[in-house]
């Protein structure tokens, strides 16, 4: 059964997106504190997070990137009253995924769940499929993190100088980056010597 973490100090926001959340026969796990609502994470591993952002001991900005640092995947929607711009980039920075507006309204709060439980089942299957090609996720992340930031194309030495991992693992890395669409070969053909191939992501 799906697992909803519900983090608000308010009792009666709680028991309405509790009985939101069941309506869809989805299980519902209760915290009053960011503090709490952590530990609770911790010990039930819950599908989707609702994180308010006004919490005692610790705000809603902490509490998420409390959890994102335990799971970097888990779902974090936010509640709160607040529509100004600067609070979203605080959460996105922070690690949350989506925000729901107070007061609560059950169709828009059931349909932000759903598609973020979807969306996250979706990720999860192409991790599992990353791991069956024997690509680690970390390694792959590591590798996307220096390469996204790159204005210039990088040859693979240009690379290892800059990443702890190896050239055959670089190389491959980059091979499934490009089966996968997401990074460009240029082929650089000198006045001597073979030609290079230089790597860049086609976003840049």
């Amino acid at each position: 059964m799906t697992k909803i973490l519900i983090i608000d100090d308010n009792e009666d926001i709680r028991f309405t997106i509790k009985e939101i959340c069941q309506f869809s026969n989805w299980r519902v796990i209760e915290a009053e504190t960011g503090y709490s609502g952590v530990q609770y994470f911790l010990k039930a591993s819950p599908d989707l997070v609702l994180v308010d952002y006004h919490l005692s001991q610790w705000d809603g900005v902490k509490t998420v990137r409390e959890i994102r640092a335990i799971n970097p995947s888990v779902p974090l929607l936010v509640l709160t009253v607040e529509d100004r711009q600067e609070v979203a980039d605080k959460f996105f920075a922070a690690g949350a995924t989506d925000f729901a507006l107070k007061p609560i309204k059950a169709p828009d709060l059931l349909s932000r769940i759903r598609l973020n439980l979807k969306t996250a089942k979706l990720l999860a299957k192409q991790r599992e499929i990353i791991v069956d090609k024997g690509i680690n996720p970390d390694t792959l992340g590591t590798i996307k993190k220096f390469m996204i930031k790159r204005e210039t194309p990088l040859t693979i030495n240009e690379i290892e100088k800059h990443v702890p991992i190896s050239y055959q693992t670089i190389h491959r890395y980059l091979n499934h980056l490009v089966e996968s669409d997401v990074v460009d070969v240029i082929v650089e053909y000198g006045k001597v010597g073979r030609p290079k191939n230089k790597y860049i992501f086609k976003s840049l």
